[in-house]
């Protein structure tokens, strides 16, 4: 982690595995309670009831993230008065014991918007995925849920290197260029098609074990001719868990340029991972009219570049603002601008009908393979 880190994760550890606690607790939550809630039939009723349910335990997930965001700004308060010598040395020092808890909580909340925006586009992807396999509800919760336990462990490790290597200026730089290069790509080019058959994890898999020919309810593993096999269902959550290794390339640096302090970084990317389950059934029946998101979240991936690379030169002060840090709020500002904006465009100016492809959902038996 950061040397120059305020609250160290090493020794405030008690506040981390706090925090992991929580998450495991709602993520059973979601998992033994959520779902028994939303039903297993295809009824009408029920497929109403299937998306007030994942509405609610969403607004439940974005309740929670913004309750962590109070509560750490509460605890760097009170951890603050008694040793103010913790800002020493840090970016937050020219703030001052008064003012670093504010800014702590608008750079939680900061970092949360960003990456609740990137991962709903994410959520687009999981929908084809889904479709390209043929699963069916219950099968697509299963993935989902494994896929998050995946993806907090994966982003947690993301975050640990990326905190150690933002120190030197060069790599800060050189993730605010990515995230520009990146940014444009996903507003000029045209939406990539699923190829899981090229994905190197699910070619070393086949080498590894068979890959079942049918799906064995909602299990990952099955006997095939009395051998383990791997199920459809798992070569579904690896093209899941290496997709969303490829989304955390983006948000990484991206919740990097918004706050170097380690429990902000990786507390906003958890909540906002938290909450994708329920949030994919809300999006998959209610958010697709907002076709015009990518370009929004495009020009938010610029926006941070931007910040990491040329705006800190514009807003340097040699005496009030030595370091050139763009304030937060201006940030959390045109932020929110830029996807209210996208999401508005979207419902005035209609979609462009989509042009229907030849190829079908390939049935059961059409796994990829080596």
């Amino acid at each position: 982690m950061l040397p120059h880190a305020v609250f160290s994760p090493l020794d405030y550890w008690p506040i981390l595995a706090g925090f992991l606690v929580a998450v495991v607790v709602l993520l059973c939550f979601d998992l033994f309670v959520i779902e028994n809630l939303a039903g297993e039939t295809a009824t009408h009723a029920n497929k109403r009831r299937r998306f007030w349910t994942s509405l609610a335990w969403t607004g439940v997930c974005v309740a929670s993230a913004i309750g962590a965001a109070f509560a750490f700004a509460a605890f760097a308060r009170a951890e603050l008065a008694v040793n103010p010598a913790l800002l020493e040395g840090t970016r937050y020092e020219a703030a001052g014991v008064a003012a670093a808890p504010g800014t702590f909580l608008l750079e939680f909340l900061t970092g949360y918007l960003v990456e609740i925006s990137l991962s709903v586009d994410n959520l687009f992807v999981f929908l084809v995925i889904f479709r390209y396999f043929g699963l069916d509800r219950a099968k697509q919760h299963r993935v989902l849920f494994w896929g998050i336990v995946g993806a907090i462990v994966f982003r947690a490790l993301f975050i640990a290197i990326g905190a150690a290597l933002v120190q030197f200026t060069i790599v800060l730089f050189l993730m605010g260029v990515f995230l520009i290069v990146t940014g444009v790509k996903l507003v000029t080019s045209e939406e990539k098609q699923l190829e899981p058959a090229r994905n190197p994890f699910i070619k070393m898999l086949a080498r590894i074990v068979p890959v079942a020919t049918a799906f064995d309810g909602t299990k990952f593993f099955t006997r095939m001719n009395g051998t383990l096999a791997a199920t459809p269902l798992f070569v579904t959550l690896i093209v899941v868990e290496t997709t969303d290794i490829a989304f955390a390339v983006d948000s990484v640096p991206a919740v990097l340029a918004i706050t170097q302090e380690p429990f902000i970084a990786f507390g906003s990317n958890i909540c906002a991972i938290l909450g994708l389950r329920a949030m994919f059934f809300v999006v998959a029946e209610a958010m697709q009219k907002f076709h015009l998101l990518k370009y929004g979240l495009g020009f938010v991936l610029v926006w941070v570049g931007l910040k990491m690379t040329v705006l800190p030169y514009l807003f340097r002060d040699a005496l009030s603002n030595p370091d050139g840090h763009v304030p937060i709020w201006l940030s959390l500002g045109v932020i929110l601008a830029l996807l209210a904006g996208t999401m508005i465009l979207s419902l005035i100016i209609p979609a462009k009908v989509a042009v229907e492809t030849t190829e079908q959902t390939p049935s059961n038996g059409n796994e990829p393979r080596a």
